[in-house]
């Protein structure tokens, strides 16, 4: 095969006919197991760092409750959720996604917002960000992404040219870019910004009727960030600064809290809503689906062993309890496989028994049997098998979810590219924005994307021009771009844009 033509293949040489879209049923989805391509890039990353998470691997943590403030049983049969006043234990991790265990804390990074609520029917997990949104919406691109925020291969030094190339060919981003580039990109701690749960999830009543929901959790300290120079500076003066914060603040009994809150969408207003409500690049917006509160988070108590309770803590959004349940969200359906088949790889096949994984408030009974590190009583004499006739624990039909209609073509179905995707983008920067906001926005994005070449610079300005014009013109200026060629490669279609930079 000559080297102008290569052919991507899985592992054993088979050709792939598609590196953007995972197989599902139907163009909304799910994902289905049978993309054994899909399978294997998921799996394959997972074990890319040993013993270092691949993201999120900087960390802290502390432990808490929950306490249930209004009532949702009309929503969710959740018993944790069923009462006012009810009060549920709680770990949180938050961390930094992109960079090493050794990174600064206020380096230019979402922020990962991960919360275990030890629940009496089991575990769930919430496992979020500080954004509400975020760069893909297929797990088939997570891998070649977050290779991007890494070391380039041949320097092992960050590469502007590999971060923006991908943004720029992947213009789904532009919405968590402009958040990624504002000061919310550099929050001044833990404490004091927001978590959103950005996927949708499932709720579901004691009837079986369902909704979508999707988890907000404001910071009641308020928001602080640090705008670039700021965040550049802490990173000699401070590394740990985020770190040190959170352990301090509980020290002196300065107890951190959020407010929680769901929006929340019925299946009908679903199926007609103006896009995708599954995509994860998107917004809610309020006006549509007004947040209400539902709980409070509260975090009084640091953990008593680092590697113990925050290392070793591992969060996934398939660690749901009845009454909550997965969305058909492409990029969902690839986290619910792929963070504990992590786990799994990064602390062994029994994590779950770990103290700071196993359930407090439900007891644990399965047939999964023996593997390294098993040190609990691994069963006894009991049966090992399902089916059996001794008295094992036996499943109830009673929890299983509440069916919904999943149809289409199985095949690899590609989101159509769309002024939608730019809209929102739009809306952040000219309607949220401060004239500051704005401001340091394009002299964090100049600052950076000044570090890549000419032909990504132009892709990218005119993505940030679709999205508003004056944010394009600004971006280009600051680069010192031709204004007029980056609108013309604006009014492109993507395809035709990538074919005039590379000419």
């Amino acid at each position: 095969m000559s080297d102008s033509k290569k052919t991507l293949t899985l592992g054993f040489g088979a050709p792939v006919d598609n590196d953007l879209n995972s197989v599902t049923a139907g163009p909304k989805g799910p994902v289905l197991i049978q993309d054994v391509h899909v399978v294997e890039k998921l799996a394959h990353f997972d074990r890319e760092r040993i013993p270092e998470r691949v993201v999120h691997a900087k960390g802290a943590g502390a432990h808490g409750h929950f306490e249930v403030t209004a009532d949702v049983t009309k929503y969710t049969r959740a018993k944790f959720l069923s009462k006012v006043g009810q009060k549920t234990d709680v770990f949180v991790r938050f961390s930094t996604v992109g960079g090493e265990k050794g990174s600064a804390d206020s380096e230019r990074d979402p922020r990962g917002f991960a919360v275990k609520f030890y629940t009496e029917e089991g575990n769930y997990d919430m496992v979020g960000n500080n954004t509400p949104v975020f760069f893909i919406r297929d797990a088939m691109k997570f891998p070649d992404f977050i290779h991007t925020q890494k070391r380039n291969p041949a320097t092992n030094l960050k590469d502007p040219d590999m971060f923006w190339d991908f943004l720029s060919l992947t213009p789904e981003s532009i919405h968590q870019v402009t958040i990624l580039f504002s000061d919310r990109g550099t929050p001044r701690s833990y404490r004091n910004m927001n978590g959103y749960s950005s996927h949708t999830y499932m709720w579901y009543n004691a009837k079986g009727e369902h909704v979508w929901v999707q988890y907000h959790f404001k910071t009641l300290q308020g928001i602080q960030n640090f705008d670039g120079p700021e965040a550049d500076r802490m990173r000699g003066v401070d590394p740990d600064v985020a770190t040190r914060d959170l352990h301090n603040a509980i020290v002196k009994g300065q107890f951190p809290a959020w407010r929680v809150e769901v929006q929340i969408m019925t299946p009908q207003q679903a199926a007609d809503y103006r896009f995708d409500p599954f995509d994860i690049t998107k917004v809610w917006p309020h006006a549509d689906f007004p947040p209400m509160e539902i709980g409070r988070m509260v975090l009084d108590r640091n953990p008593e062993n680092y590697f113990a309770e925050v290392e070793q803590a591992a969060f996934s959004p398939g660690n749901f309890v009845p009454g909550i349940g997965p969305s058909p969200d492409k990029m969902l359906q690839g986290r619910l496989f792929s963070y504990p088949d992590t786990h799994r790889h990064r602390l062994g096949a029994n994590y779950h028994l770990l103290p700071i994984n196993a359930p407090k408030a439900a007891p644990m009974r399965n047939y999964q049997r023996d593997g390294e590190m098993r040190f609990d009583g691994n069963g006894g004499g009991g049966p090992n098998y399902w089916p059996n006739s001794f008295g094992g624990p036996a499943p109830d039909p009673s929890y299983a979810l509440p069916p919904i209609d999943v149809a289409g073509m199985a095949a690899r179905h590609a989101y159509v590219l769309g002024d939608i995707d730019f809209v929102q983008a739009g809306w952040l920067y000219r309607k949220v924005m401060t004239d500051t906001d704005r401001d340091h926005l394009v002299a964090n994005i100049v600052g950076h994307l000044k570090g890549a070449q000419k032909r990504i610079q132009l892709r990218q300005t005119a993505l940030f021009h679709k999205a508003d014009a004056e944010y394009g013109e600004r971006v280009a200026k600051g680069l010192g771009l031709d204004a007029n060629e980056v609108k013309k490669l604006a009014a492109m279609s993507q395809e035709d844009r990538v074919k005039a930079t590379e000419a």
